[in-house]
């Protein structure tokens, strides 16, 4: 092999973790925001873990985060509107991040 293709194959690579690594981060921001508007719902153990778990699956409808803001805003009611789910969804990713760095 050639340096070029050293280069080439180390970029992918590093492309490949870098996108696995997102991924893993907004999935964990998903359960972190399930979490707190469970909460906010007034749901807890069990409860609130499945209700994470439902607003982890809604991410897979489309891509984005429009189809998790408006199942979390949707069930929220009142309680949050989507501008303040769409911030909350910014500082969880932060946590999400560390927390994945942190178990490295």
């Amino acid at each position: 092999m050639t340096t070029f293709d050293d280069r080439e194959n180390a970029f992918e690579n590093k492309y490949a973790h870098d996108e696995q690594m997102n991924f893993k981060a907004e999935v964990r921001r998903n359960k972190l925001l399930g979490l707190w508007a469970a909460e906010l719902l007034g749901k807890t153990g069990e409860d609130a873990d499945n209700y994470a778990k439902e607003v982890v699956k809604s991410d897979f409808e489309e891509a984005g985060i429009e189809d998790v803001v408006r199942k979390v805003a949707g069930d929220l009611g009142d309680l949050a509107d989507a501008d303040t789910i769409r911030n909350k969804m910014g500082e969880l990713l932060i946590v999400a991040k560390s927390q994945i760095m942190n178990e490295a």
